[in-house]
C-alpha cells in the first residue's frame, strides 16, 4: 500500500455548485503528454528508472496508469484519448496500482470523496501550484480558472491556469474537470466532454457510474 499523499493541496479556492462560474477565459481541452523517461520530484530531482504502467478498466473507459520506481502514480489517461502507447523501455508491472484501483471502483461508487494516493506528477513550479489547487476543490464542487488562478497567487492568470489544466498529467485524481467556464459551460476536457458531464453528475449525486 501506498503511503498518503504528500501533495495534498493547502489552498482552498471558492467553492461553488457546477453550473456558476467566475470571469476567466475558455482554455482548450487538456492534451497532457505521457511521459517518456523517468518521472521527476516537484523540484526536478530524477527518481531514476523505467515508468511502471498498467491499464484499469473503468465505468468511463480504459485508464492508463504510470507509477515511477517509487509507485508514486504519474500519469492517468484515458487510453481513448491517446494515440501514444506505452514505450519500449516502460515495465508492465500490476502491482504498483492496487490502491489506486481500489480508490477508482470506490470514487465510481460514489463512495470516495478525497483520493489517498501518492502522487508524483512533473511539471513546473506555477503549473504543480495548480494541480494542488484542483485538489483542494471540494467533491462536487466547481471553480472557475479566475478563481484557481487567484488562490496560487496569480489573479489575473486565468489562461495560464487553464494552460495548467491542459497539462494536468493525472485525471479525475487530480480533478481538473472541476474547472468549468465563466458562464457555468463545460468549456474543454480531455476525456471528452461526455466524460466530464458524467464525472460532475457522478460527484452532485444524480448518477451512479459502478
Amino acid at each position: 500500500m501506498n503511503p498518503p499523499s504528500h501533495a495534498t493541496a493547502q489552498t482552498d479556492p471558492a467553492r461553488r455548485s457546477p453550473g456558476r462560474g467566475g470571469a476567466h477565459p475558455n482554455p482548450s481541452p487538456m492534451t497532457s503528454p505521457i511521459p517518456t523517461a523517468a518521472p521527476t520530484r516537484p523540484g526536478g530531482q530524477s527518481v531514476g528508472g523505467p515508468i511502471r504502467f498498467t491499464v484499469l478498466e473503468s465505468p468511463v473507459g480504459e485508464l492508463l496508469a504510470c507509477a515511477d520506481t517509487t509507485g508514486a502514480i504519474t500519469g492517468l489517461h484515458f487510453r481513448d484519448r491517446r494515440t501514444a502507447a506505452p514505450k519500449p523501455d516502460w515495465i508492465s508491472d500490476e502491482r504498483p496500482f492496487a490502491q489506486l484501483g481500489r480508490q477508482l471502483d470506490e470514487y465510481f461508487a460514489g463512495e470516495l470523496h478525497d483520493f489517498d494516493l501518492e502522487l508524483a506528477p512533473s511539471g513546473s513550479p506555477f503549473q504543480l501550484d495548480v494541480w494542488e489547487a484542483l485538489r483542494a476543490i471540494p467533491y462536487g464542487q466547481t471553480a472557475s480558472y479566475g478563481e484557481v488562478a487567484a488562490t496560487v497567487g496569480q489573479p489575473g492568470a486565468a489562461r495560464a491556469v487553464g494552460g495548467a489544466n491542459n497539462r494536468n498529467p493525472i485525471a479525475i485524481v487530480v480533478p481538473c474537470h472541476r474547472v468549468i467556464g465563466a458562464s457555468g459551460s463545460l468549456t474543454g476536457y480531455g476525456g471528452g466532454l461526455d466524460r466530464k458531464q458524467q464525472l460532475l453528475a457522478l460527484e452532485s449525486g444524480v448518477l451512479t457510474l459502478a
